[in-house]
């Protein structure tokens, strides 16, 4: 229950949704959520994850939506920039930055 509040909280923080009245005859997306172990790297438990995601397989292209667009890195760029940092001896970081998808900017 606290992780599914926590992505709550976040979603209402970045204001990414609102609550608006339902348009006759409107297809309404349903969704739900997924919940995933978050491992620490001895592999024990380091806390629960949640996340609230929308069943896209229920639009219907032209209708729904017009153009699709996921900002992704490419497994060829990592592997490259990590092939940098062992040629250079540079040290080499993880984070996890928490609802990333929010700080992207995209003009839909």
């Amino acid at each position: 229950m606290a992780a599914m509040q926590e992505e709550f909280d976040a979603l209402l923080r970045n204001r990414t949704w609102q609550l608006v009245p339902r348009p006759r005859h409107a297809n309404v997306i349903s969704g739900k959520w997924v919940f995933k172990h978050k491992l620490r790297p001895d592999g024990t438990l380091d806390r629960y994850k949640a996340r609230w995601v929308v069943r896209g397989f229920r639009q219907h292209a032209g209708i729904d939506f017009n153009d699709t667009f996921a900002p992704v890195v490419k497994p060829g760029t990592i592997r490259t920039v990590l092939h940098l940092a062992v040629s250079r001896a540079w040290p080499v970081h993880q984070m996890d930055v928490s609802n990333a998808f929010l700080h992207g900017h995209l003009e839909e």
